[in-house]
């Protein structure tokens, strides 16, 4: 009798279930990996924060110079040599760290769960404690990259949010009202388009589609792009939107306009009439209503406050700038952060 030949296991029809179980098993370990991860960077950080502390308490009631943290590099690299970390810039970067954050819970709590990395990014280029943790806390909550966190602290991101001019306390119910205005900004940043002041209104369309991620990154969190010039039919009449964008987290449509001069009052009327067809024709029964983002080369404050007051519709009107006039970066005694890569490989 002949021996029937293995088949691979790959091959055979798994049992009924199998594949649900097998997926969250998946997920189980996806996770497990994932807190094994932060566990081990929680870890890593706090190990920073100690010997940072330790270096400023010992320099500060044994009056120790710079020349220990030379000293302490050497003696730890060579008592450790497959650890990287250990460079005097490093060592530095410490001493900073712990300087910054006085209190261990804060770096348990907080920061200790941002890589090494983002920690840097805050250090050199925020001075204010309360703007470090805002921007920490946030990158926290949406996982931002090193790259991503850099950028919104350099286009001053927390700062601008809820800036724009908004009637939505008298258009939207609580809470939605105040999730809404924040959601907004002012000034919104375009330098990333390459495009000079004089720059026209379908230029700026067109520069934006082309550049919908970064522009995405600009606008927020939340924000999903639904199409460019979205043609609506109205009493056998053709309308054209913009731009027009649905956020996930308001649960609404966004349709933003684009002025490449000031604002006037009649913008604000144009851009609810854009509302009403939305409402009308697209929104879902599920859907909040449909806001309205009014973005001008200029604004007068008082004027569009004016303009807004008029409106039944919730809309919020912001300025754009096309070259941003970007704080300069913050200048410190500590080494780059390429320094500090170069160290730990990339």
């Amino acid at each position: 009798m002949s021996e029937q030949p293995d088949i691979p296991a790959a091959l055979i029809e798994p049992p009924s279930g199998y594949a649900d179980w097998l997926a969250e098993l998946k997920t189980r370990i996806h996770t497990t990996q994932q807190r094994a991860a932060l566990a081990v960077n929680r870890e890593l950080v706090l190990l920073y924060w100690q010997i940072g502390r330790d270096i400023l308490e010992r320099q500060a009631q044994q009056g120790w110079g710079a020349k220990v943290i030379e000293r302490l590099a050497h003696d730890l690299r060579t008592a450790f040599p497959d650890m990287k970390g250990f460079s005097r810039a490093n060592l530095m970067y410490m001493r900073a760290f712990a300087e910054a954050w006085p209190a261990a819970e804060i770096v348990q709590q907080a920061v200790g769960q941002l890589p090494w990395g983002h920690n840097l990014v805050l250090l050199t280029k925020l001075k204010d404690p309360q703007a470090r943790l805002a921007y920490a806390q946030r990158a926290i909550r949406h996982g931002w990259s090193r790259n991503v966190l850099s950028i919104h602290i350099e286009t001053q991101l927390l700062e601008r949010e809820g800036q724009a001019v908004t009637n939505f306390a008298a258009q939207l119910p609580a809470p939605q009202s105040d999730l809404a205005r924040n959601t907004l900004k002012d000034p919104y940043l375009f330098d990333f388009l390459g495009m000079g002041k004089e720059a026209e209104e379908r230029e700026i369309e067109s520069a934006i589609v082309e550049h919908i991620t970064r522009f995405l990154l600009e606008l927020g969190a939340g924000f999903a792009y639904v199409g460019r010039q979205v043609h609506i039919e109205v009493g056998g009449d053709d309308f054209f939107i913009d731009l027009l964008f649905y956020h996930l987290k308001l649960h609404c449509y966004v349709v933003v306009e684009l002025k490449a001069g000031p604002f006037k009052p009649e913008h604000a009327g144009q851009l609810s009439f854009y509302l009403s067809a939305v409402d009308a024709q697209v929104k879902s029964e599920q859907d909040h209503p449909t806001i309205g983002l009014l973005l001008c080369k200029s604004r007068n404050r008082v004027v569009a406050e004016y303009a807004l007051r008029g409106s039944n519709k919730p809309i919020g009107v912001a300025e754009y700038q096309l070259v941003a006039a970007l704080p300069a970066e913050l200048q410190t005694s500590l080494p780059s952060i390429e320094q500090i890569e170069r160290e730990f490989g990339g």
